[in-house]
Formats: structure tokens, C-alpha cells, sequence
């Protein structure tokens, strides 16, 4: 089975390769591929590269991620988002293949406190939202054989993230101030690919289970509680790093304008997800824990 992944070098993307490499024949491409066009931005070359490498499954982890930049932005971020998905459920269809690809709670309005599931209403606050939005769409009506997962608060050892964020932030500084009106789940990358890799799997043997299901660790947090977990576990690590911060203090998203509309609510129901595949999310603190562990282990 030939396997075609874009955006190999993103934070999914890497933790895929590791995840899809034991399924069959992977073929990873980023935007700088040279061999075959990986660029979502090259809406030809990307269809190009489909029809002559025919892959069974194609993997779509690249996206324009820039939240706020898409604000002035717009028609980058459709692209990325939204018209190169399109293509590339076009050519899955042609050849009968099965497209993966990545989504956001940003679709929702996010107002209320319980978690969204796959039925409720979309209503996007900005304009990545509804890129990422109109990509699902452009991938329902032209391929039936798909699996999107919208998922939230995306980190991964690898890269920067939040966590290595407020770390370095906790040695510089005596005082942090931190979001506690925005609720999620943390998510690592490597919890996305190890379910992307057993979902794909079962669909290909189940083809009536492909479809959009939400994909999030367990349980919840605001950034503020995720912010004080990390200082908390940075601070009893083996090596633990010195940090002179003194307080974490708790602000309403008001306290940091930007761009663009965050949601407040970006809880995602997975019994859908957990039901269909047979399978038990963690919470999210254990995934953080493991990704602190490699992130201040010493240097050899």
C-alpha cells in the first residue's frame, strides 16, 4: 500500500511518518519537495503529483496555521486551507483512495461550555476558521472515502509550542499572566498520528466508517491551568531547570488583543471517535508530562 503525505516536516506531519511508516510504502513531501510538486500552494503540481504517484491513501497535514496572519491573509490561507484539500479529494476520488485530513474546533463559535460534537452547528469567529471550514466542505462533496479529524491545541516535543513557551517565559520573568477564559484539551502530535494510523487502517477494512469525527486528548484545562501544570512538573523534574518566576496570574482573553476572534469554548466531544474505532483517548496531562520529560532532558 502506498501512503502520500504532505506537510512532513509540521508537527503532525513529522509524527506521522514515524506513525505510517509500518503500513506501507510512505511518500513524504513538503512544500520543498523537488522530485514531485508538495507545495498546497501549487494547486496543479499538487494534483500532478497525485495521478502520478497513485497512492491508496493520501495524508494531509499541511495547513496554513498562521491564526492571526490570516486576518490579512485571506486568499493564502483559502488556498492552503481550503482549495488544495478540494484538489486533493478530486484526485482521491479518481483513483478510489482514501484522503486524511486535519480540521479545528475554530469551526465553532465557540461560546458555551459543552463539549462540540460533529453535529452541532459551525459558525467560524475569524478567518482561519472558516478556511479550515470551507476545506471540509470541498472534501465531503468531492470524496466520500475521507477522514477529517478536527482537533485542538495541537503540541509536540518537536518545534515550538505553549509549553516550552511559558518555560521560558518562567526563567525570565517574576510574574506571568495567562488566559483562563479559553477552555481545551491539549493534544499532542504524536496522540494524533498513533489514531490517524488506526483509523485509516480500519476504514480501509470498514470503508461505511470514513467520514469527520473530533479528535482531542481527555478532560480539560484553560491556558492559564495548562501553564501552571507545566511550571509545576518542570519544576519536580529530575533536572529541573531554575525559573524565577513567582506567580501565574489568571486574565480574561480582553487582556491580549488580537487579530483575530479567539473561541472560548474549544471542547470537543470524541464519542464518536472512541466508539467507532474502539478506542480510549488519554487525559491530557499524561501526554504533556511525556512530551516535558523529553523536552528537559539534558543534552548527551
Amino acid at each position: 500500500m502506498k501512503i502520500l503525505l504532505f506537510g512532513k516536516n509540521g508537527q503532525v506531519g513529522w509524527e506521522l511518518q514515524r506513525a505510517l511508516g509500518v503500513l506501507g510504502e510512505l511518500v513524504a513531501l513538503d512544500r520543498h519537495s523537488s522530485d514531485v510538486c508538495g507545495d498546497l500552494g501549487n494547486l496543479k503540481g499538487l494534483a500532478e503529483t497525485v495521478r502520478r504517484l497513485r497512492p491508496r491513501v493520501i495524508v494531509n497535514a499541511a495547513a496554513y496555521t498562521a491564526v492571526d496572519k490570516a486576518e490579512s491573509e485571506p486568499e493564502l490561507a483559502l488556498t492552503l486551507n481550503a482549495l488544495a484539500p478540494g484538489v486533493l479529494a478530486r484526485e482521491a476520488a479518481v483513483l478510489g483512495a482514501l484522503l486524511v485530513h486535519y480540521s479545528t474546533d475554530y469551526v465553532f463559535e465557540g461560546n458555551g461550555q459543552r463539549p462540540w460534537t460533529e453535529a452541532d452547528a459551525v459558525a467560524p469567529l475569524n478567518t482561519y476558521g472558516r478556511t479550515k471550514l470551507e476545506g471540509e466542505r470541498l472534501i465531503q462533496a468531492a470524496c466520500s472515502q475521507h477522514l477529517i479529524f478536527r482537533t485542538s491545541w495541537i503540541y509536540a516535543a518537536r518545534g515550538g509550542n505553549f509549553a516550552k513557551t511559558m518555560l521560558r517565559l518562567a526563567c525570565e520573568r517574576e510574574r506571568l499572566t495567562v488566559i483562563d477564559d479559553q477552555v481545551g484539551a491539549p493534544t499532542g502530535a504524536d496522540l494524533l498520528a498513533d489514531v490517524t494510523a488506526h483509523a485509516l487502517r480500519h476504514v480501509l477494512r470498514h470503508p461505511q466508517d470514513a467520514g469527520l469525527y473530533h479528535l482531542a486528548a481527555s478532560g480539560e484545562t484553560s491556558w492559564h491551568g495548562y501553564a501552571k501544570y507545566v511550571i509545576a512538573q518542570a519544576e519536580k523534574a529530575p533536572n529541573a531547570i531554575k525559573m524565577v518566576a513567582k506567580s501565574v496570574d489568571a486574565v480574561a482573553t480582553g487582556a491580549f488583543p488580537t487579530p483575530a476572534r479567539r473561541p472560548h469554548n474549544s471542547r470537543l466531544d470524541t464519542t464518536k471517535l472512541q466508539s467507532t474505532f474502539d478506542l480510549t483517548l488519554p487525559p491530557w496531562q499524561s501526554g504533556v508530562a511525556r512530551m516535558l520529560e523529553e523536552v528537559l532532558k539534558p543534552a548527551v
